[in-house]
């Protein structure tokens, strides 16, 4: 489902989340929107700035439906939560549990997750032909339930989970051995040794952000064989990345799952096709 189609009139939509006055979702959504002939305003909703924080998700939800907006995206740490406020969710967001992309139409607010296929685009485009066999993820929030469910829907052989919620990973994993079945994907609390047994590992964890400084793993652990993916864009290169990459571990930054997944949003907000390959030149630049 998507808007049949949207005029060149102004309209608007926006990304809530915490930590997010450095995103860098308005340009990618307006610069985009303007090539292809839309005035699009979008506006960033940060938790941290906003009476009540988190917790204000279904006023803001309220306000801008009611203001006309076409959507909102959704990012850390509402991905999950947004679903309580929801009424129509896409069929892989039923298995995921976690959505990035809400559109209101119809009087109706319907959730999506661009992230998951985002994440296949990115990875295809730049460690196409890595070794699958056993995966490790970091992080297993709204983001790694996108991911992970990518990783799967690739054939990863195995994908195993770490978070600091030490249930939240077993969650996750429990409730994907129902729809991939057994021995697809497990939870683990021993990090190391699931970096020693690992082809790549994937961070989805909000460690390397700008508000969240410092790796996610331990350094000593990464090894010359990982391929290592970051989701987090902001900064491009995390210090994840750059340990990984002074080792010789084939990386992938988060900019590429960013723009894949906006461009999806962008269509779902619009009607619209954008053109990948022209966003992906704007935000190198």
């Amino acid at each position: 489902m998507a808007m049949d189609y949207v005029d060149t009139k102004m309209v608007r939509a926006g990304l809530i989340g915490s930590g997010i006055l450095a995103s860098r979702s308005p340009s990618m959504h307006m610069n985009e929107a303007k090539a292809l002939g839309l005035h699009l305003n979008y506006q960033l909703f940060d938790l941290d700035q906003i009476e009540g924080g988190p917790r204000s998700l279904r006023k803001i939800l309220d306000d801008v439906e009611r203001d006309g907006y076409l959507g909102v995206n959704i990012t850390h740490p509402c991905k999950q939560t947004v679903i309580d406020f929801l009424d129509v969710l896409a069929a892989d967001v039923a298995v995921i549990g976690a959505v990035n992309t809400v559109v209101f139409q119809g009087g109706k607010r319907h959730g999506y997750n661009t992230d998951w296929s985002g994440f296949v685009a990115s990875f295809d485009r730049s460690l196409h032909g890595v070794a699958l066999n056993r995966v490790l993820q970091v992080g297993a929030g709204g983001a790694g339930a996108a991911t992970s469910y990518a990783l799967l829907k690739m054939g990863a052989k195995q994908v195993v989970l770490y978070d600091i919620d030490a249930g939240r990973a077993a969650s996750l994993a429990q409730k994907y051995t129902v729809h991939f079945g057994q021995g697809r994907i497990a939870a683990t609390t021993d990090l190391p040794g699931a970096m020693a047994e690992a082809d790549g590992i994937v961070n989805t964890s909000p460690v390397g952000m700008a508000k969240y400084p410092g790796i996610p793993v331990p350094a000593a652990s990464l090894r010359p064989k990982h391929w290592v993916a970051d989701v987090v864009y902001f900064p491009l290169e995390t210090e994840l990345l750059r340990t990984a990459g002074a080792l010789g571990c084939q990386t992938l930054d988060g900019g590429g799952m960013a723009v894949f997944q906006a461009a999806e949003a962008l269509r779902l907000f619009t009607g619209h096709a954008p053109d990948t390959d022209r966003m992906l030149q704007a935000f190198a630049a």
